[in-house]
């Protein structure tokens, strides 16, 4: 049987994105170790690791020789030329970073606004950056595409935002808009969502194939779902937003929203207005600190209503998809963080025994990059898929 033109172009770009995203999501590989994990022989190998390199997404370097006897095979890594450029917009910030294929952060900014922009100022504020960084830290790199994760409810299919209530976004179609103000291929998704996919691969919930993952930030609750290894959409790309739900509270002396839902209930505002400080301190490692160690009656109090109210929409949502880890994000980990164990107790006795029987809770481990990794990721996609589009 002879293999057609287009067939071997088929099958080569299989194996080259194989390769590619194998040293993306596990790290540097030899040429002996890609050539036992990807069942291909050594010549293919050598092939494509140099038609990769020659691409300039990958790079081979010698081996530490004292490691191991014999001749050892060259590592091969993902090169930092190739970047995404990661958008993340908020109320009252847009946060933008520039990410290798190795999640490298190379350059990151935050650029504060008083009002919440509309989607043509957000779009025009993240050409503009990209235009000052291919001029200066970015002269040397190539970039790929632009992710933009956005605290709403995002169609997939267009990277039209459907409603981004904290924004006052409302059907904004922002991948086109960025798409033609930087003029490069770009992703949106919901922020959470991308969120959840960056801490599956490379997170708190690497290794688990059902999790959920909830983020809490300026503009809100939101979420995500991995069921089996793939994450939830839905039909429309909506998936995810336990933010509005309306919360469980069995103590009426808890609600503080008549009506109102988890993210009204559970907000980093009120956590922040009962220590003392304003809605707009960003840095929720000082508010974990600061919910660990007050003992002012009002901060405590104010902790540990949010706490139950969240442990019990935890409990429900546990119920309804029986993951293996939920990941906290955010505010969220900060408000976890003061007694974790606790939190795990209070959600474990309120769930189905037998759907918490494995339940893992956990704090989200990339920090304040899990939402421009996420985001980074989706504008790696299609290069991930066919590298040779690289060149």
């Amino acid at each position: 049987m002879t293999t057609t033109g287009a067939s071997a172009t088929s099958v080569r770009q299989r194996n080259l994105a194989r390769v590619l995203t194998l040293l993306h999501l596990d790290g540097p590989r030899s040429r002996a170790a890609l050539t036992e994990e990807t069942g291909l022989n050594r010549s293919t190998i050598g092939d494509l690791v140099g038609e990769l390199a020659a691409l300039g997404l990958v790079e081979e370097r010698a081996p530490d020789a004292a490691r191991r006897a014999g001749r050892p095979s060259p590592v091969v890594v993902t090169s930092g030329s190739a970047v995404a450029i990661a958008a993340h917009p908020e109320i009252d910030a847009l946060t933008l970073a520039a990410v290798t294929l190795d999640r490298s952060v190379v350059a990151r900014v935050r650029i504060p606004w008083r009002d919440a922009p509309s989607p043509e100022v957000a779009a025009a504020a993240i050409a503009d950056r990209i235009a000052q960084w291919r001029a200066g830290a970015l002269a040397n790199h190539r970039i790929v595409g632009v992710g933009v994760a956005v605290p709403g409810l995002v169609r997939t299919s267009d990277g039209v935002v459907r409603d981004a209530p904290h924004l006052r976004w409302r059907d904004a179609p922002l991948a086109a808009l960025v798409q033609s103000a930087a003029g490069l291929p770009t992703t949106v998704g919901n922020d959470a969502s991308l969120g959840a996919r960056a801490e599956h691969l490379f997170g708190a919930a690497r290794g688990h194939a059902d999790v959920i993952y909830l983020n809490g930030g300026a503009s809100g609750i939101g979420g995500g779902v991995i069921a089996h290894g793939t994450m939830l959409g839905g039909a429309g790309g909506y998936a995810g937003e336990f933010g509005q739900n309306r919360p469980g509270i069995e103590d009426a002396s808890d609600r503080r929203a008549p009506g109102g839902v988890l993210e009204d209930e559970v907000g980093r505002a009120r956590l922040l207005a009962a220590l003392g400080g304003s809605a707009t301190d960003a840095d929720d490692h000082a508010l974990a600190r600061a919910l660990q160690t007050t003992s002012a009656p009002t901060a405590r109090a104010e902790r540990d209503r949010q706490r139950r109210i969240l442990s019990t929409a935890l409990a429900n949502a546990v119920n309804v998809l029986n993951p293996s880890v939920v990941v906290l994000g955010g505010f969220l980990a900060a408000l976890a963080s003061s007694d974790l164990p606790g939190l795990t107790a209070a959600v474990r006795g309120q769930a189905m025994p037998a759907c918490a029987e494995s339940l893992d809770l956990r704090l989200a481990s990339l920090a304040d990059d899990r939402l421009l990794i996420g985001a980074a990721e989706a504008a790696f996609e299609p290069l991930l898929a066919d590298p040779a589009s690289a060149g």
